[in-house]
């Protein structure tokens, strides 16, 4: 006797046992959803809430222990700090004429925020949201990082073509780097070592060294490079580039004494199994 073949032609049995599935699958769905409830409740890459700030928003940054953003809002002259919590505004910072880049030192304390129009960069107190001082930069500066022992601000002066290095202790100018023409934005590597500054009009990638601030190598990228952003690893730095609708990707050396290892060839991007030299 076809066992199967009785299961298929018996109404009763068929209907129970579609049953009994669809009981265990609303059970294992139940359990997964407790179990994902936080995922549930915000599903991934899905616009959760829209927070009204302030005219021309541009810059923002998270605290790094997630609890507020603060975002330049350029034609408004001020900073809205953002309750990520309730993603509402809870206050606002007075600061220059056109805010732009904004960034927060690593122990969350401070915000510096760049001014385009004035020509400054404006400290903020996130303890108290008030700016404590302003510190005079190049012409029109626009991105800002800081280093990851937060000791050092680095700012892009894109009417000077130069990068001000900001001293957080003292919040003075230490010193000033030439790069290339109309740098945009800044980004450092995690250990600190390296400054990568992108050139609007040169079409290239400025690296500085922070233990000399001395430009070490220009990379040349594509047309209008803009934005710029390093892996968490520092083995690669990522570059927008707004007139050619590209992202150059560069591979980033890391130095043991005098040796050195290309990361990005080692890993297959570029020619041959890796480069090591001194």
């Amino acid at each position: 006797m076809n066992h199967h073949s009785s299961f298929r032609r018996n109404p009763t049995i068929l209907t129970q046992a579609r049953r009994i599935v669809l009981g265990f699958m609303s059970v294992v769905a139940l359990v997964l959803g407790l179990a994902g409830m936080g995922a549930g409740v915000a599903a991934a890459d899905t616009v959760i809430a829209t927070v009204p700030v302030g005219d021309l928003p541009q810059g923002v940054a998270i605290t790094p222990d997630g609890a507020f953003a603060y975002v330049a809002n350029a034609n408004d002259n001020d900073v809205s700090v953002i309750d990520t919590g309730t993603n509402t505004e809870i206050t606002t910072v007075g600061v220059g004429n056109g805010p732009e880049g904004v960034a927060i030192t690593p122990d969350g304390a401070f915000a510096y925020v760049t001014n385009v129009v004035d020509s400054d960069v404006s400290v903020i107190d996130t303890g108290t949201n008030m700016v404590i001082t302003t510190v005079a930069v190049g012409n029109t500066p626009g991105g800002v990082a800081i280093t990851p022992d937060g000791a050092f601000a680095y700012v892009a002066d894109q009417g000077s073509a130069q990068v001000s290095v900001i001293d957080t202790g003292t919040n003075m100018v230490v010193t000033t780097v030439a790069v290339g023409n109309f740098p945009q934005d800044v980004a450092i590597t995690p250990d600190g070592a390296f400054a990568y500054v992108t050139n609007l009009i040169s079409g290239n990638v400025s690296v500085i060294d922070t233990g000399t601030n001395m430009v070490i190598t220009t990379v040349t990228v594509g047309d209008g490079p803009f934005g710029v952003a390093i892996t968490p690893d520092g083995s690669r730095a990522y570059v927008a580039n707004s007139f050619d609708d590209t992202v150059s990707v560069i591979a980033i050396e890391e130095c043991l004494g005098s040796l050195c290892i290309d990361f990005g060839s080692l890993t297959g991007s570029g020619s041959g199994a890796g480069s090591m030299f001194s």
